[in-house]
């Protein structure tokens, strides 16, 4: 499988390139630069009309959003078990796991970085002040989650959701109350920073922060 990564550094390519780490899959990367906004280009939008990383390109075809990408790897390299079959009982639970990740936490992030794209400039501060408490009440939902229920989102086996979530805390690094903050998240944080994966991923990206 030919398969290359358009990526920027942090972003949400990070999960998907965490995987391919972790997987062990042969991949090319191209860097994005989004600070200069070339994920706007004309080159960049006909493989990935949303403008955003990352897009994975497998054997010539562009596929993009993150979390089903995770899941298509997941899918594709079942021995690595970070998915569970599609006839296992746990099967709903991971699959609800990663769309509540995408659809109640991820947003959030992307309203509290870019407030004047749903709001306006004028109420930027207005909304990160509606975001925070947001975000902190799906940290604390997912930290009593994992009290009852961890170590990881499906209890004792680590899934491709964990990563998910892991990056995710990373985003929350910065803000007023990150993550790390809830117990149970900081445990898991430190598990999945512990794999060397990470450590790749991080030499790989050229990040520093929360190593």
């Amino acid at each position: 499988m030919d398969t290359t990564l358009y990526y920027a550094p942090g972003a949400a390519s990070l999960l998907v390139h965490w995987l391919l780490i972790e997987l062990d899959v042969p991949h090319a990367l191209h860097l994005v630069d989004t600070a200069a906004k070339a994920q706007k280009s004309p080159e960049y939008l006909a493989l990935n009309p949303n403008g955003v990383v990352p897009t994975l390109v497998i054997d010539g075809k562009p596929q993009y959003e993150a979390a089903a990408l995770a899941i298509l790897l997941a899918e594709r390299y079942p021995d690595a078990r970070l998915a569970p079959a599609f006839d296992d009982p746990q099967s709903a639970e991971y699959l609800q796991w990663m769309f509540n990740l995408c659809n109640m936490v991820q947003p959030l992030f992307r309203q509290w970085w870019y407030p004047g794209e749903p709001a306006g400039e004028a109420n930027a501060e207005a909304l990160r002040a509606h975001c925070a408490p947001r975000i902190e009440a799906e940290w604390q939902r997912i930290d009593d989650h994992l009290a009852t229920n961890g170590p990881y989102l499906l209890g004792n086996d680590i899934s491709a959701a964990d990563f998910y979530l892991t990056m995710l805390m990373r985003w929350s690094r910065n803000m007023p109350k990150p993550a790390t903050e809830w117990p149970q998240l900081a445990a898991l944080a430190q598990r999945m920073k512990a794999r060397p994966s990470f450590k790749s991923l991080y030499e790989r990206e050229g990040l520093t922060e929360w190593a």
